[in-house]
């Protein structure tokens, strides 16, 4: 047991500075983890959108009218819209 206020307070400075490198542990773990989280989630999100873009253009090579004929009505679409925006203003 310790005899003076000064070994008290080494072993209290001691004890706590040993929770704080614990709780660094803790936060450098969990930053790791959420790193590692975040990493296979953009890797996930890559390989799907990859795999439309490869679906896509196979889709457009195989029915080569039906994505003119779609592309010209999301344009003629659009086109109304931004005329409507535009007309009422």
């Amino acid at each position: 047991m310790p005899n003076t206020v000064f070994e008290r307070t080494g072993e209290h400075i001691t004890e706590a500075a040993h929770k704080a490198s614990r709780a660094a542990d803790a936060i450098a773990e969990a930053a790791e983890d959420a790193i590692g989280v975040a990493r296979r989630t953009g890797k996930q999100f890559n390989d799907a959108a990859e795999e439309l873009l490869d679906d896509t253009t196979q889709r457009i090579k195989r029915h080569p009218a039906e994505a003119v004929v779609a592309t010209f009505a999301m344009g003629l679409i659009a086109g109304v819209l931004i005329g409507w925006i535009i007309g009422r203003k």
